[in-house]
């Protein structure tokens, strides 16, 4: 009878990331009237763009924008679990974020991920600071949303030490 190991799904280590690597997360996920309402609601974003079909009508885009929170939340999101289950350590920060053309009710997100900077904390070791932009683009791939995202996340050999 042949051994069958335990394979434990997770992120990536600091040490398996490369500068250039681009990851491709999917399936997509098709943005719902729901999802916009509960996510506006919840964050108290009483945004009558989110929230109001009639007004929205009347507006440049003539419908309703998904919040574009839920956008960027949702990108995030989507890489957990190819990049960073298991292995971050914190979130630092999201810089450079755009919203270059709307996101509405019934389209489809796809988000990807390049990895920018790899470096060992200076400060914190069996830990590195890795810099990433997302991009989000609907169903007929127009960018809808990017963002820089850094994180502290850790080293393979700093997890095999600590688990030993």
């Amino acid at each position: 009878m042949r051994d069958v190991s335990e394979i434990v799904q997770r992120g990536l280590y600091v040490d398996e990331l490369e500068v250039g690597a681009r990851y491709v997360h999917r399936p997509g996920r098709t943005a719902t009237e729901a999802d916009n309402v509960l996510f506006s609601s919840i964050t108290m974003n009483t945004q009558a763009l989110h929230l109001d079909a009639a007004y929205s009508a009347t507006q440049p885009f003539g419908q309703r924008l998904m919040n574009s929170m839920w956008t960027l939340a949702t990108m995030v999101g989507a890489s957990v679990s190819q990049i960073t289950q298991g292995t971050l350590v914190a979130q630092l920060g999201l810089t450079d974020i755009s919203f270059p053309a709307p996101l509405f009710h019934g389209d489809t997100l796809c988000t990807e991920t390049e990895i920018l900077d790899v470096r060992p904390s200076a400060s914190r070791p069996g830990q590195g600071i890795v810099t990433m932009r997302h991009t989000g683009r609907n169903q007929d791939g127009t960018v809808v949303a990017v963002a820089t995202r850094t994180a502290l996340m850790w080293y393979r050999d700093a997890t095999e030490r600590s688990s030993s």
